[in-house]
């Protein structure tokens, strides 16, 4: 089968990473780059707990273009290992199951939390983390009967959606009601992780709420926020037009478009806030929202939730931001704000029990309180990669989920 692969090498790595500054292509279409587009061996179960899964969609992360274009921060090296197959957005059907897999048989749709932690590594006495449900926190990254990886899609182990076939342990696979569709069923994943953004850190009834982003992750903490009923004003930040539609779609109230220094007046006006100058640089907003969820991880988005954000105020970091210089901290303890990260999914109170990330996704949608299979806006397939890529990274296309089919 085919496969497109990471396989990082210093020599490519350091190559790509100068010239692509200037061709951005490098990053995918040379000899030089550390992606490959090669003939792969069909992956095999580990053992008699895991399912082999015939690939229907998978989806274009930012987080794989990071990679792509070698953004990441090399602490994270540690989590992976090459050559990995890339993709944790991933629906297909079952198309092996081990002899110790009950509940899943071939021809069996399913969409997979491509965490790899304890269970998934074999390993019998969980973390703390895991023990609790906490599987995207787990300690064991490295360790087990598995090669290194945050995840599927990351290690060398368990192939990942951007080939035909991948495994996945029984605990990764969640069979899809007929209710939720194939393009919704890809769209789990990220919005799996707007949910556990936002269980995590809910806002309160009649909060003001700022998304900053009109990418994927932003429509679906929106999308989030109002599947799950949570009574609050919500503005969000975005850059294209089509952004725009999309938020007020799924539920935004204000839109504020990203118009260089217009948006400062726009946004501190919708937030309630007052603009104050300093003897020199941008704006200091006194006021904000109560709940800020930063979801793009640039430097100019994290300096908006900051200043944007009320005293007292709660910053959601969604966007993977990494190693970055000119992030002013001042607010953070002038207005002793509440800086949280969140990574991923894994298991959450809902309705008054423990219940996995993935469910509650699933459940939305099969109720029908979120349809976001409007956000697939392009598909491919897995040979016309660098198409697909180049389209992935030009928002002015109007792409939004760009999706492999292989």
């Amino acid at each position: 089968m085919k496969a497109l692969q990471f396989d990082y090498h210093m020599p490519r790595y350091i190559s790509s990473k100068i010239l692509g500054r200037f061709f951005p292509s490098v990053f995918w279409d040379s000899r030089l780059s550390c992606l490959r587009f090669d003939d792969q061996l069909e992956p095999v179960l580990p053992n008699e707990d895991w399912v082999k899964v015939k690939v229907k969609y998978s989806g274009i992360c930012g987080s794989d273009l990071n990679l792509l274009f070698l953004n990441d921060s090399p602490a994270t090296s540690p989590f992976v290992s090459f050559p990995f197959t890339i993709g944790h957005e991933i629906v297909g059907e079952i198309a092996e199951a081990g002899s110790k897999v009950s509940s899943l048989k071939p021809g069996d749709r399913v969409v997979i939390d491509p965490i790899l932690s304890c269970h998934a590594r074999g390993i019998e006495k969980p973390c703390p983390a895991c023990e609790k449900g906490n599987f995207s926190l787990c300690s064991f990254k490295t360790e087990g009967n598995l090669a290194p990886g945050l995840l599927i899609g990351a290690c060398r182990d368990t192939g990942g959606g951007w080939s035909s076939y991948l495994v996945a342990h029984r605990s990764q696979a969640f069979k899809l009601p007929d209710a939720v569709n194939d393009l919704n069923g890809v769209m789990i994943e990220p919005f799996s992780c707007a949910i556990h953004s936002v269980l995590r850190n809910p806002p309160n009834e009649g909060d003001t709420v700022l998304v900053i982003g009109g990418g994927v992750i932003g429509i679906c903490v929106i999308a989030a926020i109002r599947a799950l009923g949570i009574p609050c004003r919500i503005a969000a930040l975005v850059k294209h037009p089509f952004q725009a539609e999309l938020a007020a779609h799924f539920g935004a109230n204000e839109i504020i478009h990203l118009r260089k220094q217009a948006y400062v007046n726009e946004l501190t006006k919708t937030l309630g806030g007052k603009i104050l100058k300093p003897l020199f640089g941008p704006e200091v907003i006194e006021g904000g929202a109560d709940m800020v969820y930063e979801c793009v991880g640039k430097k100019q988005s994290i300096n908006d939730a900051l200043r944007f954000s009320r005293n007292g105020g709660k910053v959601v970091l969604l966007g993977l931001a990494g190693i970055m210089d000119g992030i002013d901290w001042t607010t953070v303890w002038l207005n002793e704000l509440d800086v949280k990260g969140s990574f991923a999914y894994s298991t959450e109170m809902y309705q008054g029990k423990r219940t996995r990330t993935f469910e509650i996704a699933i459940d939305l949608m099969r109720e029908g309180k979120a349809d976001l299979s409007p956000l697939v806006t392009h598909r491919f397939q897995l040979e016309d990669y660098r198409n697909a890529l180049v389209t992935a990274t030009n928002k002015k296309n109007g792409a939004l989920k760009v999706v492999f089919e292989p």
